[in-house]
């Protein structure tokens, strides 16, 4: 299944690019697209459709993800 991911901020130096289409098997959860970017030990949020969501989170093929680190200050 695939999964259009989107990075925010500086994710994308990081990691370099800004949007990308992932190639996982199904069914997918949104930890293992964190696996497939390495993401699990840096501090990041998701979010599908407007709306935060967690590691155990199902995916459909064909959905888009984004995900930006944790931004903190004022």
């Amino acid at each position: 299944m695939k999964v259009r991911v989107v990075l925010i901020g500086h994710f994308i130096d990081r990691f370099g690019f800004k949007e990308r289409e992932l190639e996982l098997p199904s069914p997918c959860q949104f930890r293992d697209v964190a696996a497939a970017l390495k993401l699990r030990k840096i501090p990041h949020v998701a979010a599908k459709d407007g709306v935060g969501i967690r590691p155990s989170q199902l995916l459909a093929d064909g959905d888009r993800v984004i995900i930006a680190p944790v931004f903190s200050g004022g």
